[in-house]
């Protein structure tokens, strides 16, 4: 005779509640490698990006100091010191606007938790 009643209402909700735990931690799991793997392909991308870009500007700029060698050496060199000064300063005030912006990591496990405390009854919820 099948076993019924509370002790048994019991363990199938214990593991319920383990089954879910598991599956949400598998997905934070997911969630930690997808991050860590983009952030490592932005971070070769960008150092890529900046040596490439680096490179571009200082050939630049000695050009533009040979092209200028006899004439206006000096005030090619500090237009080019301003210009640089300028834009660096202009990237900065936008890295720190990206760094304010909210990330988005864990935002799919915390959504799965909400709906799970709902359908456990722990939303406050009207229908």
């Amino acid at each position: 005779m099948p076993e019924t009643g509370l002790m048994v209402s019991i363990k199938r909700l214990l593991s319920t509640l383990i089954a879910i735990a598991s599956t949400r931690l598998e997905l934070l799991a997911n969630e930690l490698h997808e991050e860590r793997l983009h952030l490592e392909q932005m971070l070769l991308y960008f150092l890529l990006a900046l040596f490439c870009i680096g490179m571009s500007i200082m050939l630049l700029t000695v050009f533009v100091v040979v092209l200028f060698w006899d004439d206006h050496r000096l005030a090619v060199l500090g237009g080019a010191a301003a210009v640089f000064l300028m834009l660096g300063m202009v990237l900065v005030s936008k890295l720190r606007m990206l760094a304010r912006l909210k990330s988005r990591l864990f935002s799919v496990s915390l959504t799965e938790l909400s709906k799970d405390k709902e359908q456990l009854g722990g939303g406050n919820g009207a229908a």
